[in-house]
Order: structure tokens, then sequence, then C-alpha cells
């Protein structure tokens, strides 16, 4: 990996002022350059969002008084899906996990890391990659394969087709011709497995795919 490039402007968003602050002396250590928004509430979260404009990362805490549940995760992946979300709680379960980010978050931080721990976790998502948590013994392992497994099941049928000629290595031209479809068809598929599956590149999707042994 080349030189990476810290986050421009980052929004936090808790309603326990000590956590923020806990967050923003991370960013402000790690990343002097960089911008930080806060906000104490989903509903001051997409204010702030839709009066700033974009920002590189979000930090959401799992449990603030206006959500319930992933309900702000997927307000802000709604309104805002280019932009990477990455929850904060006190609660580390393999369930909770999963479900978030089966839910299009890009990574899982919990409150007891260290702060080296946290940057590292940070710089995964601002790489592009998923960062999921230490969990007890092969927890990890199981939840991360129940996560591809709940990502490749919003697939459509086609699109599951398509990530199979990908897992084969096939280039774009020849699952079209595979298909019998047009090269935009095929690009198409394959921009929304992407989406779908919550990653940047195609790599990363197969490289998903094969953990579980996904064939198509």
């Amino acid at each position: 990996m080349g030189e990476f490039i810290g986050p421009e402007r980052v929004l936090i968003v808790d309603d326990h002022s000590l956590v923020r602050d806990g967050l923003r002396s991370i960013f402000d250590d790690t990343f002097p350059a960089c911008t930080i928004l806060e906000a104490e509430s989903l509903e001051a979260a997409l204010r702030a969002l839709d009066e700033e404009g974009d920002v590189d990362l979000v930090l959401l805490d799992l449990n603030i008084p206006d959500v319930s549940h992933l309900s702000g995760l997927q307000a802000l992946r709604g309104r805002f899906p280019a932009t990477p979300v990455v929850m904060v709680s006190g609660v580390t379960d393999r369930n909770v996990v999963r479900e978030a980010l089966a839910a299009g978050a890009a990574g899982f931080v919990p409150k007891s890391l260290k702060r080296g721990a946290i940057v590292d976790a940070l710089q995964q998502v601002l790489s592009g990659e998923i960062y999921m948590p230490d969990l007890p013994g092969d927890e990890r392992q199981v939840a991360e394969e129940d996560l591809i497994r709940a990502l490749i099941d919003t697939l459509t049928p086609q699109q599951r087709v398509v990530l199979g000629h990908l897992v084969a290595g096939r280039l774009n031209k020849q699952i079209a011709y595979e298909l019998d479809v047009s090269m935009t068809t095929v690009k198409a598929h394959v921009s929304a497995i992407l989406q779908k599956m919550n990653v940047f590149s195609r790599t990363q999707a197969v490289i998903m795919a094969a953990k579980i042994g996904f064939r198509g």
C-alpha cells in the first residue's frame, strides 16, 4: 500500500461529550489537519451533513437516543451511500457486529480498544477495507463468514451469476459473451455487486466470495 492519506473531514456522532472528546483527541493527535464535526443525535448528524457537505468518515455510536438499533446506520447509508460509516459501541456481540456490517457499516470499533488499535481500525476503513473487531475463539471467522453470506444473499440471481464469473477470473467481455448481454449490462451488474457487498473493487469482492467458497 502506498503512503496513507489521512481524512480531511470527519463527523463524530455520540450523545456523550466525553466520548466525542476522546475520539476527537485521537484525530487531533493522528490526523492534525483533519476537521472534526460533532453531533449528539442522528437528527443533528443528518443536518450537519446536509449543511457541511461531504465528509470522509462518520463515527456513529450504536446507542444514541433518537435511533433504534441500526436505524441510524440505515438512515445515513440511505442518504449518503458513498460515505463510510463506522459503528462505535461499548457492546461487542457477534450478532450485533454481523448485523451492523451486513447493513453497510464500514467497520465496528469497540470503545474498549486502545487508542493505537482504534487508529489502525480507522486507517483500514479509510483504505477501503472493512474493519471487524477480534472476537473470542473462532467467533471472528464465523462472524466474517456469516457477514459475507448475508451480503451475497442481497444479490439478485443474475448478480450472483456474474459474481461467479468474477470468482472464476473472467473479464467483463468474457462474461458478456457467456451471458449474451452487453458490456454495459455487465458493468452495471459489477457496480451493483460492489455496492451491495460494501467493497470498492472486484478483487475485494472475489476475495470475500472465496472465503466462503462461493462459486456462483
